[in-house]
């Protein structure tokens, strides 16, 4: 079984990689990457905003630690096959994956400590914090942040 594809395929305009115009950014959570995966509500505004990244008008980072997410809930769900196939896709999509080091561990702990949140979703939370992003979410856990980071919900 094949991974379903996670953005629209759209052709780029001319110019537009090499655009330096400030671009929005988002931290996109995983819980937006499953509704797409999952063909659930609020799919299009994900699968939308990742033709908005690959034609180069937004920018798109997920922390590691949310990627890891979406991997062990398609593994449980999916099986692993399913997992490896999305992994081997995933690298193709506009979302730059962001590493974890002690300042964004410090960052989400902090967050965590704060926030009634999962230790994954402090991740997504501070790395928004970090690059001045909106996150991208379908999560309801995230309403307890919505003072601290904008929050772009899926529905």
């Amino acid at each position: 079984m094949q991974a379903p594809p996670l953005s629209p395929k759209r052709s780029l305009p001319t110019g537009a990689r090499n655009s330096r115009a400030k671009k929005p950014k988002f931290a996109i959570d995983s819980h937006a990457i499953l509704a797409l995966l999952e063909n659930e509500k609020g799919e299009e505004l994900v699968a939308q905003r990742l033709a908005d990244a690959q034609n180069n008008e937004i920018a798109l980072y997920m922390s590691l630690i949310n990627w890891g997410e979406i991997l062990y809930t398609i593994e449980r769900e999916r099986g692993s096959k399913f997992a490896e196939e999305l992994e081997k896709e995933f690298d193709q999509y506009p979302i730059q994956l962001m590493g974890v080091n002690r300042k964004r561990i410090r960052a989400a702990a902090r967050v965590k400590s704060q926030y009634r949140l999962s230790y994954a979703d402090a991740f997504a939370v501070a790395l928004a914090q970090e690059l001045k992003a909106t996150v991208i979410t379908r999560n309801p856990e995230f309403k307890s942040v919505e003072d601290v980071v904008p929050v772009l919900w899926v529905r």
